[in-house]
């Protein structure tokens, strides 16, 4: 009989696990390649400091001034120069990373003409500095208009 030895209509004495442990075995594989690719937060630790690091991360510090003018690590410097500067260091540095910071008040253009400059120099590790927003004062604690909490 092609129909295995049980009756039909009887009943079942045995599970079948075999296709239960391939769909577990599958899930198994899929979770192991795709865990690689998950993007875990950080933990903090407090790693221990060494007096021979050698493990310094240089980056190349734009900065937009309210009026637009454009500084590159605290110095002034013209627009069709930072593309030259940028090429230059990083020619120095092959892992140079460059911050931009630009005050809320320069054009979102002013801020992409930066960032192009800066990609045609071949400089693609690019992040924007940020602040964070002062903590809001709860009614018991007063606050000055810079927002500073008063004792």
């Amino acid at each position: 009989m092609a129909g295995g030895t049980q009756p039909r209509g009887g009943l079942i004495e045995g599970i079948n696990v075999t296709p239960l442990v391939d769909i577990m075995l599958v899930l198994l594989i899929i979770f192991m390649v795709t865990a690689r690719l998950v993007d875990s937060p950080a933990v903090p630790l407090d790693l221990p400091k060494a007096s021979q690091s050698e493990d310094v991360q240089t980056v190349f510090a734009v900065s937009i001034t309210a009026t637009g003018q454009l500084l590159v690590n605290g110095e002034g410097i013209t627009e069709a120069a930072l593309r030259d500067s940028a090429r230059h260091a990083l020619v120095k540095d092959p892992e140079l990373r460059a911050v931009i910071q630009a005050d809320g008040a320069v054009p979102h253009r002013q801020v992409i003409a930066v960032l192009d400059q800066l990609k045609e120099a071949g400089l693609t590790k690019v992040a924007f500095g940020t602040v964070r927003p002062a903590e809001p004062a709860t009614p018991e604690t007063p606050a000055t208009e810079d927002g500073r909490v008063i004792p």
